[in-house]
Parts: C-alpha cells; structure tokens; sequence
C-alpha cells in the first residue's frame, strides 16, 4: 500500500488542501522520489523490486515501462526499471509512446471516463515486444486502467507471448 492514513486538516494559506498523511515505509520512499526528486530513495526501491523478482527473472525478456502521465524533473518510472534492469541484467525498451498528451486519470472517478481516455493514447514499436515476455512496469498502481490498456496493446499491436505486471505500491482506493 501507498498510503497507511490520510486525514483531511483543511487548506493552507493558498486554498490547497493539506493532509496528515502516513506512508508505507516503500510509499514514502516512492513519495520522496516522485515528488521531492530524491533519487537517493530509489536505490532501496530498486533493491526490494529486484530481491522480489529475482525468483521470476527467467520469465521476462525485457521491461517495458509505463510512458510518464506529464512532465517531471525526475521520471521515477524510468528511473526505477533502469534501476531494476541493471540489478537483474534485463534490458529496459522504451517501446510504448503517447500519441498526444495524455490526461491524468488521478481525478477521474468513472472507470468508462478512464477506458475512453486511454482509448488511442498509446503507440507501440513492435520491433522490441514481438515474440517477447515482458515485465511492464510502473510506480503506482490505482485502478488498472493504464495497466490494462497497455497490456492489450503490448499483447494485440506488440504480439507480444506474455505481460505480466509490476508496480511498486497500490492506492488504497482505485478510482
């Protein structure tokens, strides 16, 4: 899990809503890298995702990374499957590609308003996917709209033989 708690105390100075908010001790390393651009925090992510899938190593060709949602001085995403591509010597292909800016699917409560979203969002180079097993990777997993829309894409478009999925943590609700 991401988050542990979140309690609502009210709005700053400026009218943003502020929250007394406890993370998993991984939801707070993924937290300060997403937001704070500590990229010390993801040495220990890339350790515990690579310790965990060490066991499965044999079942993936390449990791294909989730295309970022908007523009970050540090791309945690990219960051991360590099990180855990040297630990397990597995390449990382930036394969899938946004056709247009996509629409951050954060506040976006209706599952049906998510799926028409992705629809037509994403391009894959079938150079990189046909034939492969991929580990299609991303930090955040919060309703599985992204994950799914790609996985079909990776498997109908990319012909790829298998995806399975990692993230890093879950949301505690998924809309």
């Amino acid at each position: 899990m991401h988050t542990l708690s979140s309690v609502y105390l009210g709005m700053d100075q400026h009218g943003y809503d502020i929250y007394d908010t406890t993370r998993s001790e991984i939801g707070e390393l993924l937290y300060q890298l997403k937001y704070r651009n500590d990229l010390s925090a993801s040495h220990r992510i890339v350790q515990a995702a690579s310790t965990f899938l060490k066991r499965s190593r044999s079942k993936f060709d390449v990791i294909v990374p989730v295309p970022p949602s908007g523009h970050r001085q540090v791309q945690p995403v990219g960051v991360l499957a590099h990180g855990i591509g040297r630990e397990l010597n597995l390449p990382v292909v930036d394969c899938v590609t946004t056709r247009r800016a996509p629409t951050p699917l954060k506040g976006v409560q209706f599952a049906d308003e998510r799926r028409e979203l992705m629809q037509g969002l994403y391009a894959v180079n079938t150079d990189s996917t046909a034939g492969k097993s991929i580990l299609l990777f991303d930090d955040l997993y919060r309703s599985g709209t992204t994950l799914n829309t790609i996985t079909e894409l990776l498997m109908n478009e990319g012909c790829a033989q298998a995806v399975r999925v990692l993230t890093i943590t879950k949301t505690r609700s998924n809309r």
